[in-house]
């Protein structure tokens, strides 16, 4: 069994549409969907803003490998279309898998080019550390400490005051 935290985010289309597929396409595996967060763009700041959220999932089959495709089909299903000249361009849907754990509680590591664990620049993006204090605040991110101290670092204190909740589209799923 593991136990992931996946960031979801969308700027294209009918974003919080996206979103809500996304939490749906994850299905059973879903324990918990943070609120959703209106956040500017992160890296390539001539596109529209984002719609965040990030989401706990548990699957008894699934390891970090099965995490990685289920966000590509995720994605996939979402119309992405991966643009190689704006790697941090815009995107109907966007979906990361940021830290895994095994059943015993335990990290899970990777170095892996493919699926590096936990994700390498998680610790640098507010609108993920954020969204993901609404479901577990006593979050820690592996090799990084504390998700409230990431947070209040001063090259992350801005970006996370950008941030406006969106309580007016929840995450729930539509069943």
């Amino acid at each position: 069994m593991t136990r992931a935290v996946l960031s979801i985010g969308s700027n294209l289309d009918d974003r919080h549409a996206n979103l809500r597929g996304a939490v749906e396409g994850l299905g059973e595996s879903v324990v918990l969907v943070s609120g959703t967060y209106e956040t500017p763009p992160w890296g390539d700041t001539e596109q529209p803003s984002y719609l965040n959220a990030v989401v706990l999932v548990v699957d008894p089959a699934a390891d970090p490998r099965v995490w990685l495709e289920r966000a590509r089909s995720l994605e996939s299903d979402a119309g992405r279309v991966r643009d190689p000249q704006r790697r941090f361009g815009p995107r109907t849907l966007d979906v990361d898998v940021i830290a895994v754990w095994t059943d015993d509680g335990e990290p899970v590591l990777s170095d892996d080019p493919e699926l590096i664990l936990p994700h390498p620049r998680a610790h640098e993006r507010a609108f993920v550390l954020k969204p993901w204090l609404d479901i577990q605040p006593y979050a820690q991110l592996p090799g990084h400490g504390w998700v409230t101290d990431l947070l209040n670092l001063p090259q992350l204190a801005a970006d996370a005051q950008a941030i406006t909740p969106r309580p007016d589209l929840t995450l729930e799923s539509q069943e």
